[in-house]
């Protein structure tokens, strides 16, 4: 155990990134690094981390933003949920802990969005409490090292990990430990073809002797891709477009679109104005129809979204009330999805507005 540590240590010294979030040990910092980067490569998280620090510093300046602000330095990063939790846990900091970042695994672990692993990070690294931090990189890196093909998303395998991970961690210095174990795995091995020929475990890995790199980790599970249809209605009058607000139990939840028919299929035009919610909609309406953009594939983990953007002309709006009015130059204080703003970026504000 003491080797692997050894090995780990000396690897990390030489090879770790310079990354914001390390420059100091505040659990703010990193709880908020720890957030980012669940779904989200170190690349594209970094500069998310500092605008949400210089925008953020604090718990206290998180808790008290308004959450449209909150999930307008998130945009583009997906995931929303991830920002929503933060900011509920801010206030939960504010509110139960008087201010102060909880420094127990038992009161980290119940901020709301914390999980295991990240309540582990937290206290390791921040605090210095013995707990390992198991994550994909983790995962990948001892199921090779050790030759372990149990499921990583069973509960025995999940069990197995952990256990192990705690026996290896360095009781002295759990937060060094977490990191350099972590940062080995998205540098050095890595999901597809790691380097082994210059990796300081070669001579101990047991999935290099088995040549069964590319078969470890094991998942027992495979997630199905679901596909949905997205007809967004870009709807202007003198100027102005309208966008609603997403409140369902769904992705992009309390962003902002366009006004939004989901189809089971992707629609002609003529089938879209013959839909029931296109004719509710503008009922008693005249409007034309400008354009009818090319389907977009937008990929998310799960899910495939086939969108796209229908440009509207109306003449005598009376639109639905959760509609909210805007000047294009105005659509910058919202909070969007990725593809809308992808949507906004390829048309002038002029031509939107016209």
């Amino acid at each position: 155990m003491a080797k692997f540590y050894k090995i780990l240590t000396v690897w990390y010294q030489e090879n770790k990134r310079d990354l914001p979030w390390r420059a100091k040990t505040d659990p703010y910092f990193v709880w908020v690094s720890e957030i980012i980067l669940q779904q989200t490569r170190v690349e594209q998280g970094t500069a998310y981390f500092l605008r949400f620090i210089d925008l953020f510093p604090d718990v206290n300046s998180l808790a008290i933003a308004p959450e449209n602000e909150v999930l307008k330095v998130w945009q583009g990063l997906g995931y929303y949920s991830r920002a929503r939790n933060m900011h509920l846990a801010a206030r939960q900091i504010m509110n139960e802990f008087g201010g102060v970042f909880p420094d127990t695994y038992i009161n980290i672990v119940r901020l709301k969005g914390v999980g295991n692993y990240t309540a582990a990070a937290i206290a390791s690294i921040a605090f210095g409490l013995p707990y390992a931090a198991v994550d994909g990189n983790v995962y990948r890196v001892l199921s090779r090292v050790y030759g372990i093909s149990t499921p990583i998303d069973s509960t025995q395998g999940k069990k197995e990990f952990s256990d192990l991970a705690n026996q290896l961690l360095d009781q002295q210095n759990p937060g060094l430990f977490n990191e350099a174990l972590m940062e080995f795995g998205a540098l050095q091995c890595v999901p597809k073809n790691p380097d082994c020929l210059r990796c300081p475990f070669q001579d101990q890995c047991i999935a290099f002797a088995r040549n069964e790199i590319a078969m470890l980790p094991v998942k027992s599970k495979q997630i199905k891709v679901k596909k949905r249809f997205f007809n967004y209605l870009v709807v202007r009058h003198e100027g102005y477009f309208y966008l609603e607000k997403r409140e369902e139990n769904d992705i992009w939840r309390n962003l902002f679109q366009f006004p939004l028919i989901e189809s089971s299929k992707a629609l002609t035009i003529a089938e879209l104005i013959n839909d029931e919610k296109f004719t509710t909609l503008f009922k008693g309406n005249k409007i034309a129809i400008d354009s009818f953009s090319p389907e977009v594939l937008h990929v998310l983990t799960h899910q495939k979204l086939f969108v796209r953007f229908i440009e509207i002309t109306i003449q005598n709006p009376e639109p639905d009330h959760s509609w909210i009015r805007i000047h294009p130059n105005e659509v910058a204080e919202y909070p969007i999805p990725k593809v809308i703003d992808n949507y906004l970026l390829s048309k002038s504000l002029n031509k939107l507005s016209q």
